[in-house]
């Protein structure tokens, strides 16, 4: 069931006060005015009161100096979160999709931090400049850094480099921390025009000795959580006794009518799940069948709706945390493994509950027909990416003995998805080819080696298939007017194209085109494909679009080219999909859903999808960071080594350069290239020599050596 929001007066809820300040109020008005002008009586107006005050926090409406309640979008003022800079500036980005991000400068950032939720006012709408005039919720609560004592105070500088200001720590908040230490600090006092942050040293962060111990440092940093709460462990193992059937791994006549309810019956059909090596949760598994005109394909996806319903303990902390976490030495999981690893996770031979998409295509891969429904499935093999490929690419004679019963669905699988994929460019979708790092780790949990993970064809399968299953379940959902959550990804802000013309001038690409546009990317990557620039443009492609995001209103997925996507197939490690299940179930059941229902959706999803918008930004910010941990491990023995590298980035003071044997980047500072006076090129973003013309352009190649790891900082310094 979808979660109740009651309100004391039927009449009185957010649409119909948003209705009525758009449509009637010609000005800012106080409380009386509205109270008095929407004829309400006392228990009306007091049900107001607590409906504009939930209104004022979510910055649907804002609060005037004077008092005056207005419209927000009335006033100039734009809703979204802050991406802060370095140096103090930043962009916000709007919740609304479609809208261009507003430039805030250092001084108009009224202390906003990166994440937070804010209202800004829109000053110059031609150079999208504004101010921020109010934060509506703080995304950081704890800040990670070094501990200064000096004459006039204690400070925590912090380690995160976009959080501009330095965190006072009065004598008595700072426990035993000395000077010099790494601390986490918990903030006690936002910065205003006239105070400064404040906070209290909440733990001692020790030097790590360790890789393993360096990433517990990095969970500190980013408030990652550790363990579950008790009601939230309790409730994961009271479902192994009230469903004990599942936990042997059969579903019996005497198991819960709410799980059986309704289920089609898919256990005799072939299906598989493909994953990675080390995969232990298994959201997907597929099935194909060759029809009279075209396939059938069955996407599976695990049932976790099923144990897991609205507002439960387990659910509140899945919310909470948005998405699982996945390092290369463990899992952060949304879920707890009870759930992740066990009765959700699509095991081979064992019987499992499923939400299944089953879509018709014919031979050209247009899908003819689409079913939803809730299914009893059981995995015939838990397939490796690795041991398919054998199969389909290799020929691998062992592999395809081994698995001869499933020969013929593996390469209708591979028919299908060609099909698929080459129906997908052809309408414009953006085709990244691009290496993903992988750490290799040794018994100790040191890495052995920093590698390109290996991105095969049935990668590609797989992905394939979930993204005509997104797309059918979330075009089922847009068509029947239910709300719901969407995946969106916005055309990028024509600005940030100006780096891209200039490579592609500078190599002869896409000639006689005075600017280069978004649509134009899907030829560019075509052009480019095989070249020695190819991977280089593609990151910057890559950088110059905007982040995907969740949001309730539906702009379309430009980097797939979709018209209308969402995410539906990995229900046990986002949440947003765990959401997209039950609105798809009770649209399913309920056929119609009411006035009531819709409302309760209309009211909650915004909130959903920017909290776990938030949480997808900061497991990638945290990866991220262990990434770069991981690489100044394994670098710091190396120091006086020399490399064969390329440049893949070109600034004002240095090159980043890749190193050819291993996937680790590092900064060749400027000052470091000691044989000339270097400047930059803005035209064509090179740095050349004055006297010896050399020119370092992207894509060069150069051999380096290996002058310093900072441990600290976690960053690799080349000389040339």
């Amino acid at each position: 069931m979808i979660p109740k929001i009651s309100y004391n007066i039927p009449m009185m809820n957010k649409e119909t006060l948003l209705a009525f300040f758009r449509e009637k109020m010609q000005r800012p008005m106080s409380f009386k005015e509205i109270v008095s002008y929407m004829h309400l009586s006392r228990p009306e107006a007091r049900a107001l009161k607590r409906l504009l005050r939930e209104m004022l926090h979510s910055g649907d409406i804002v609060l005037t100096r004077k008092g005056l309640y207005g419209h927000a979008e009335e006033m100039n003022l734009v809703n979204g979160y802050f991406e802060a800079h370095r140096d103090g500036y930043g962009f916000v980005i709007p919740e609304r999709p479609g809208e261009r991000d507003i430039f805030i400068p250092a001084r108009a950032t009224m202390g906003a931090m990166d994440n937070d939720r804010v209202i800004a006012r829109v000053e110059n709408w031609i150079r999208r400049e504004g101010q921020i005039i109010r934060i509506l919720d703080r995304a950081t609560t704890r800040i990670v850094g070094r501990l200064d004592i000096t004459k006039t105070g204690c400070y925590v500088r912090p380690k995160n480099k976009a959080i501009p200001f330095d965190l006072h720590i009065a004598p008595k908040e700072r426990g035993r921390a000395k000077h010099g230490d790494k601390v986490v600090a918990e903030i006690i006092g936002y910065p205003t025009s006239n105070r400064p942050t404040v906070g209290r040293v909440v733990k001692i962060i020790e030097r790590p000795e360790d890789p393993k111990a360096e990433i517990e440092c990095i969970i500190d940093e980013f408030y990652l959580p550790r363990r579950f709460p008790s009601d939230v462990v309790e409730g994961a193992k009271t479902l192994y006794t009230e469903i004990p059937s599942l936990l042997r791994g059969g579903i019996s006549k005497g198991d819960s009518e709410r799980l059986e309810q309704k289920r089609r019956d898919l256990r005799n059909l072939p299906t598989v799940t493909i994953d990675g090596e080390k995969a232990k949760d298994f959201d997907d598994a597929v099935s194909i069948r060759l029809t009279e005109h075209g396939y059938t394909l069955w996407v599976h996806i695990a049932d976790v709706g099923a144990y897991v319903p609205w507002d439960s303990a387990i659910d509140i902390e899945a919310r909470k945390r948005g998405t699982s976490v996945y390092f290369p030495d463990r899992v952060i999981p949304m879920l707890p493994k009870e759930l992740s690893e066990d009765l959700c996770s699509l095991k081979p031979k064992v019987e499992r509950l499923a939400f299944t998409v089953e879509m018709d295509f014919d031979r050209y891969g247009k899908r003819s027909g689409t079913k939803f429904y809730p299914s009893s499935i059981k995995s015939d093999e838990r397939m490796t990416y690795t041991s398919v490929r054998k199969i389909l690419v290799d020929m691998d004679k062992h592999e395809r003995e081994r698995y001869d019963y499933l020969l013929q669905a593996f390469e209708l699988m591979a028919e299908l998805c060609n099909i698929l994929r080459d129906r997908r460019l052809e309408r414009g979708s953006l085709d990244f080819d691009l290496p993903e790092p992988e750490v290799l780790l040794d018994m100790q949990g040191r890495p052995e080696a920093i590698v390109s993970a290996e991105r095969n064809f049935a990668h590609m399968i797989i992905e394939e298939f979930m993204i005509a299953a997104n797309e059918a379940v979330a075009g089922y959902l847009d068509g029947v007017g239910v709300p719901s959550l969407f995946r969106i990804h916005e055309e990028p802000d024509p600005m940030k194209l100006e780096d891209i013309m200039k490579i592609t001038n500078s190599i002869g690409l896409l000639k006689g085109k005075k600017g280069i546009k978004p649509r134009d990317f899907s030829d560019l990557l075509n052009q480019i494909r095989g070249t020695p620039e190819e991977e280089i443009i593609d990151y910057m492609i890559l950088r110059s679009l905007k982040q995907a995001r969740y949001s309730p209103v539906n702009v379309g997925h430009f980097g797939l080219a979709s018209e209308c996507y969402t995410h539906f197939t990995s229900p046990i490690r986002r949440y947003p999909d765990l959401v997209v299940h039950r609105i798809l179930r009770e649209a399913l059941t309920k056929k119609h859903l009411s006035d009531k229902n819709i409302k309760e959706l209309e009211s909650i999803l915004p909130d959903i999808a920017f909290h776990s918008s938030r949480m997808e930004r900061q497991s990638d910010e945290a990866e991220r960071a262990v990434l770069d941990a991981m690489r100044a491990w394994f670098m710091k023995d190396k120091v006086g080594e020399e490399f064969e590298g390329r440049v893949v980035s070109v600034r004002p003071y240095g090159l980043k350069i890749r190193l050819k044997d291993y996937y680790v980047e590092g900064l060749l500072h400027v000052s470091y290239m000691t044989d000339d006076f270097y400047q930059y090129n803005e035209n064509n973003l090179s740095l050349y020599g004055i006297h010896t013309k050399k020119r370092f352009t992207i894509g060069k190649e150069l051999k380096v050596r290996i002058d310093r790891v900072d441990m600290e900082e976690r960053d690799i310094i080349f000389g040339i």
